[in-house]
């Protein structure tokens, strides 16, 4: 059974807002005719970043995974406003999450997951994907939490 992305949008209660706008020389989504990227994703809303500084030092992990609930709400959103519906995603491939942490840190995984989760939750086993978590020192605005994505999309 196929789901709905935008039924469980509803279900869940969450509107996506307008997509961000790139903070440098970059297009937020690449569109080829079968697939999307989608560049890296913050955790903002109306353009004020929510979770800013580093897991392992500011942050807990829990604020981190919604941290990377947020910053995939966001993804969502560029992938709507590139495609004109989410309708058109046939599956998500591979996603990207860079936690910016402290040395120490090493539940990267556990961060992720709140971007992971949440592509289950809106799109079922389609949502379903490889991944990568990874620390990094720093991101852009001091974001806490990076996501891209890649996706397959149906004609």
């Amino acid at each position: 059974m196929t789901v709905s992305p935008t039924a469980s949008l509803v279900r869940l209660g969450i509107t996506l807002p307008s997509p961000a706008t790139p903070l440098a020389a970059y297009v937020p989504v690449r569109v080829s005719p079968d697939t999307a990227w989608v560049s890296g994703q913050g955790p903002t809303r109306d353009g004020i970043s929510l979770y800013t500084g580093r897991l392992g030092a500011d942050l807990t992990i829990s604020q981190g995974a919604d941290a990377a609930r947020l910053a995939a709400i966001n993804v969502l959103a560029a992938l709507a406003g590139a495609l004109g519906s989410l309708e058109r995603v046939r599956e998500f491939q591979r996603v990207a999450v860079m936690v910016a942490s402290t040395p120490e840190f090493t539940d990267h995984p556990a961060v992720a997951n709140g971007a992971s989760d949440l592509f289950i939750e809106v799109f079922g086993e389609a949502g379903r994907h490889a991944r990568v978590a990874f620390g990094v020192a720093a991101l852009p605005a001091g974001w806490a939490v990076e996501v891209e994505a890649q996706v397959a999309l149906a004609p």
